[in-house]
């Protein structure tokens, strides 16, 4: 069996997201095909995060620790999460790992950050199934820049990102072997 890639995709034109991409400073979409399921937008994410790789959670920590001297928020880790409380029982305004959900429906979670440098939101947007009952989700991110620190704080995240993205959307299936 053929491991599943993300790979990068035009924003869903369905996605509620779209609404936030003029003005955007920097913003990417990845895709990936999963089997079709009656799972969520949002349930998918949270098995995403929960495989996190080491190596990602350990920048993550890295990137706590440098950004205290500038004042920025300490983020926690990626896949920081309650294992056992249900994607059901998320509600916006609840922390989902780094990010807190703005808007959750079966087909697309809304998930954000804010500080005095950016605005992200994440876009995990489940498509209509296609031919043969494939199901795809996508992974869109959107940041504003708020000043001089965005723009310093986005050099290393760029390509970072660009790396991750994709790395952790193959988790989404759940489990090891998926990247």
């Amino acid at each position: 069996m053929m491991k599943p890639r993300a790979i990068p995709s035009e924003v869903p034109p369905g996605s509620a997201i779209n609404a936030r991409l003029p003005g955007a400073y920097f913003h990417d979409c990845y895709v990936i095909s999963v089997p079709d399921t009656t799972r969520t937008a949002l349930s998918y994410f949270l098995t995403a995060l929960a495989n996190t790789p080491p190596w990602v959670n350990s920048l993550m920590a890295l990137r706590n620790k440098i950004v205290r001297f500038v004042g920025l928020k300490d983020l926690g880790g990626l896949g920081e999460l309650n294992p056992s409380k249900p994607a059901s029982a998320y509600a916006p305004g609840d922390r989902v790992g780094i990010f807190t959900l703005i808007s959750n429906s079966p087909n697309e979670a809304l998930l954000g950050d804010r500080d005095k440098h950016l605005d992200v939101v994440l876009s995990v947007y489940k498509h209509p199934p296609g031919a043969g009952d494939v199901q795809s989700i996508s992974v869109t991110t959107v940041v504003h820049i708020h000043n001089l620190l965005g723009r310093i704080y986005m050099l290393p995240v760029t390509p970072l990102h660009r790396l991750i993205a994709p790395v952790v959307l193959t988790r989404i299936i759940g489990g090891q072997n998926a990247a």
